[in-house]
């Protein structure tokens, strides 16, 4: 494995970066107040399950094709954005449950909300561009584990800790949710909100150079 210092400048950077607000915990918020905070803790899951896509595939060098072939870049970016903006405009339209079916509902739609998250988090080729930008800084050639696996073992633990920031902002989001889920309007606008988010995000991926 790397130096001392090395992994110390590894876990300090990756912490910043984890809890720098970004795409992946503006998504677990909303689905956290578009459907509970049980589908944005199972949002968080999919979106850590989805992002081992990335790891192994920065591993595996395959990442390297999205600077080799910027058209399957762009493909990809542009597959995740739709996707994006597809469930944000499903949740803006989806009708707002009473406060009795709530927690019921919550729990359902939390199979859902996994899938969907590890569906949006194999699209984000930003993600993978990161880990392949990011773990390069951190892999000692000269250790004595191969390179490739210092590739898996470092990018589990960014992921973890960018997981632990997702769970953050769910319960972040899930408190707010719980002073007003005795308002069905509020229900409805939280869930509003939460598809416009979504919808924002896919339009931000879409848009954005890079």
């Amino acid at each position: 494995m790397p130096s001392t210092e090395l992994l110390l400048a590894f876990f300090a950077t990756t912490a910043v970066f984890a809890y720098i607000p970004g795409p992946a915990m503006l998504y677990a918020a909303a689905q956290t107040m578009a459907r509970g905070r049980w589908s944005g803790l199972m949002a968080s899951l999919g979106i850590h399950i989805g992002g081992y896509a990335h790891v192994f595939a920065a591993a595996a060098g395959l990442s390297m094709l999205f600077h080799a072939v910027p058209t399957l870049y762009l493909i990809v970016k542009l597959a995740g954005a739709a996707y994006l903006v597809w469930l944000g405009i499903t949740l803006f339209r989806a009708k707002a449950s009473g406060d009795t079916e709530l927690p019921e509902i919550s729990r359902k739609s939390g199979r859902r909300a996994f899938f969907e998250s590890i569906t949006v988090e194999v699209l984000n080729p930003k993600t993978a561009l990161f880990f392949l930008a990011f773990l390069p800084q951190f892999v000692d050639a000269s250790a004595a584990f191969p390179v490739w696996l210092q590739f898996v073992i470092l990018g589990t633990i960014v992921n973890l800790m960018f997981s632990s920031a997702d769970i953050v902002c769910v319960f972040l989001a899930g408190a707010v949710m719980k002073k007003l889920k005795r308002s069905g309007r509020a229900q409805r606008l939280l869930q509003r909100a939460g598809g416009a988010v979504l919808v924002g995000l896919g339009a931000h991926l879409a848009l954005q150079r890079g």
